[in-house]
């Protein structure tokens, strides 16, 4: 049998190395990897059979959906926004996740909408998960506070002045002048001290600039420096969730507002020690015990909720790779 491992389309501007790290974890699970297989082009392959694991959102390209039948696919950890559902569950959608049934779905959400369609389906929580095979002995662990895209749904200015049309668009609604809403909304619950000492992470760099080779080293890179970290504070999934594999403490700032993005998280906050932020007026909410600001000592035990999803998650990959 042949394995293949996801590859992804870029933005005009970024990407997403969360991507990738999804990909790791599928691929700690593989004997091999013997090809790449973009998700946006999965309609496209006409390879040798090739067995995937298809974890992570699906799909930015609806008009290439299904994916061959050259491919077999392994669904877990499988994500459907609510953007893309209504053109992927046409009856050749529904036709094609019956016949590999029963899916298992990253959010309480996809499990849900894809049941309502008379598809097996159920909630598997993401792969990442399984990222333990990062993990390190404590005794490695240093000092170092990692904060990773804090509040990235919050106006940017690489988003705001993308390209001269989104600029004008950004100054006439007004978007142009939140920019300084991220900063001043952290500082509700971050210390100016660990502000000005901790290492800022941007998962989502600059586009058509790196190969695949090296966005996994990115993504290796990263796991590495999370599994000896002091503390991380993100408001990205695939930093949150590799974290608590990696026994990292982990705080989700939780700033978002949009269905799109919300649709995703169900059945994974509750994971987290979190934050959950008021975009609007900054106010805030913690799940934790937390005096005042999180600070250069503050100290949080991860829930340790996941891990009977991990197990789960192994089990099921495992029990499906065909050797």
């Amino acid at each position: 049998m042949k394995y293949g491992l996801l590859t992804y389309d870029e933005n005009k501007r970024f990407f997403n190395v969360g991507d990738n790290i999804q990909s790791l974890a599928a691929k700690q699970f593989l004997p091999k990897v013997d090809t790449f297989l973009n998700r946006e082009r999965l309609g496209e392959y006409n390879g040798e059979q090739v067995q995937l694991i298809m974890n992570g959102w699906f799909t930015h390209n609806i008009h290439n959906w299904v994916p061959s039948e050259n491919i077999d696919p392994i669904f877990v950890s499988f994500h459907m926004n609510n953007t893309a559902a209504p053109y992927m569950l046409s009856e050749k959608g529904i036709a094609y996740l019956k016949k590999h049934a029963p899916i298992g779905c990253r959010d309480q959400f996809t499990a849900d909408t894809l049941n309502a369609k008379g598809i097996d389906a159920f909630f598997t929580g993401c792969l990442t998960l399984t990222l333990d095979s990062y993990k390190v002995d404590d005794a490695e662990r240093g000092d170092d506070i990692y904060i990773v895209d804090p509040l990235y749904s919050y106006p940017r200015p690489e988003k705001v002045f993308y390209n001269t049309k989104i600029t004008i668009k950004n100054i006439l609604n007004g978007t142009a002048f939140q920019l300084g809403k991220k900063n001043k909304h952290l500082k509700n619950f971050i210390s100016e001290e660990v502000l000005s000492s901790a290492e800022f992470i941007n998962q989502e760099p600059p586009s058509n600039q790196y190969t695949d080779e090296e966005k996994f080293d990115m993504a290796e890179k990263l796991l590495h420096k999370y599994a000896r970290a002091k503390l991380v504070i993100t408001s990205r999934i695939h930093c949150a969730l590799p974290c608590l594999a990696l026994g990292t403490p982990v705080i989700f700032v939780n700033g978002f507002d949009s269905f799109v993005d919300s649709c995703r998280f169900d059945g994974i906050l509750e994971l987290f020690n979190r934050i959950d932020v008021n975009s609007k007026t900054g106010d805030f909410t913690a799940n934790f015990p937390l005096e005042g600001k999180i600070q250069k000592d503050t100290m949080v035990k991860n829930l340790e909720k996941h891990h009977d999803l991990a197990n789960a998650l192994k089990e099921k990959v495992k029990s499906q790779l065909k050797g």
